[in-house]
């Protein structure tokens, strides 16, 4: 990113910042929890931070406006320190369900593959492709062609190795299928773990995903290996037939099969592999009269067709890790230049690209762009653009084109926005 992309994406976020600092919810024991931020153009995270009250955290964002600001779910006898020396007090729970981690089949249409050089970008998809585009009489690519396998890949425009990055616009069904994770993981929590309504927070992530916040003291005290087993029981991971009362050598023990009306992990699990009394019955009937083997092989299966249904995905590195700084909410994501923020009420009815969208909308500038898929945001539809076409945009839409790496000011254009009410071009 140069230094003019740099300086308007730090004007866009001073103003978000100078006009909602009082909205920026001040964390439960401030004064025990460890801070951070980054900036955009510095490498590395500045941390270790420790935050008296709330007026001391305002004037921290207003003095360094960061590209991402963090708060610790951990609590300190003493935040600044190292951590080593911060003796650590206990955490609140975070679960991290993100659209890249569910292997959706709609990210092969909107991951993008973008230099960081030249602002080139093409569909990560083509790297598929890879040996199967035109040569050249010497067996060289075609003009133009990118090498997209490898952590080398190369750039076909400027022919840099190692900065091309892929870059995801996410879609309607990637936020959606999110959001079918999130209910999953609220209605284990509350239904198997007891935590209540006043203990639990969901917020978009500010770029294509979400995070759950408990903060029921019960589970403060757990270790890292503790919210790893927990993290594996909520996503109900390394179940195999023996714990479902299905063995190799011995068939099935209806005793120890899954009953719809049990607690815990194993009514979710007879719930979606049965549905109802009379399929459980009918199974069990079935897998009585098959050979052991053919029995543990059949519950091997069923276990595979209801893993998406039983077991909420979520990131169980983020669960376990005690010593992580989650990004604050109500700030700004610098992946998107949207906003991390709660879903209250209906979480159906959260809509990201319109409600997180909290950028100037009424000023424009002028961005090269380039990106070969169509997006929404803030209500309105925007390209497809060929590489380096210059198009007016809304504040909030060129700062989303230059945070995803495929916009940059255009040559003519200021860095600080404008007061054109143009419309933005190929918007609906």
């Amino acid at each position: 990113m140069n230094e003019r992309d740099i300086q308007f994406l730090e004007s866009a976020f001073k103003k978000y910042y100078y006009d909602h600092i009082s909205e920026i919810p001040v964390p439960d024991d401030i004064l025990h929890r460890e801070f951070g931020y980054q900036k955009l153009g510095v490498g590395g995270m500045t941390r270790h931070i420790q935050v008296k009250d709330a007026g001391q955290m305002r004037v921290m964002f207003m003095k360094t406006v960061p590209s991402d600001a963090y708060c610790s779910n951990s609590y300190y006898s003493f935040p600044n320190l190292d951590m080593r020396e911060k003796d650590w007090r206990g955490a609140d729970l975070v679960f991290d369900i993100d659209a890249k981690d569910l292997d959706l089949p709609c990210r092969r249409d909107h991951v993008l593959a973008v230099c960081e050089k030249c602002g080139r970008s093409w569909m990560e998809r083509e790297r598929e492709e890879e040996g199967k585009g035109k040569q050249g009489k010497e067996g060289e690519r075609g003009a133009g062609e990118e090498r997209t396998v490898g952590p080398g890949r190369e750039c076909g425009s400027c022919g840099q190795a190692g900065r091309v990055r892929p870059k995801s616009l996410p879609c309607k069904e990637c936020i959606a299928a999110s959001k079918k994770q999130v209910a999953l993981l609220n209605r284990i929590l509350r239904d198997e773990l007891g935590v209540g309504p006043d203990h639990m927070s969901t917020y978009f992530s500010g770029n294509e995903g979400f995070h759950v916040h408990v903060s029921d003291p019960r589970f403060r005290g757990l270790d890292a290996r503790a919210r790893a087993d927990l993290a594996g029981y909520v996503m109900l991971s390394g179940l195999i037939p023996e714990a479902l009362g299905v063995h190799k050598t011995s068939g099935l023990d209806r005793a120890e099969l899954p009953d719809l009306g049990q607690k815990g992990w194993r009514g979710r699990f007879a719930k979606a592999a049965f549905g109802s009394k009379a399929k459980r019955a009918e199974t069990i009937s079935e897998v009585s009269k098959a050979q052991a083997g053919a029995a543990y092989a059949r519950f091997e299966g069923i276990i595979r067709e209801v893993s998406g249904d039983v077991g909420a995905k979520i990131d169980a590195q983020v669960t376990g890790d005690i010593h992580r700084i989650f990004r604050m909410p109500y700030t700004i994501n610098s992946k998107s230049g949207m906003l991390k923020m709660a879903c209250a009420g209906d979480a159906d009815a959260f809509d990201p690209y319109v409600d997180a969208v909290v950028l100037d909308a009424d000023e424009t500038v002028s961005v090269e762009c380039g990106c070969p898929v169509r997006f929404g945001l803030g209500s309105k539809r925007f390209g497809p653009y060929k590489t380096g076409e210059s198009v007016e945009l809304p504040v909030y839409a060129a700062a989303y084109a230059i945070c995803k790496g495929f916009g940059r000011l255009a040559a003519d254009a200021s860095g600080t926005t404008s007061t054109t009410s143009t419309a933005a071009a190929n918007a609906d």
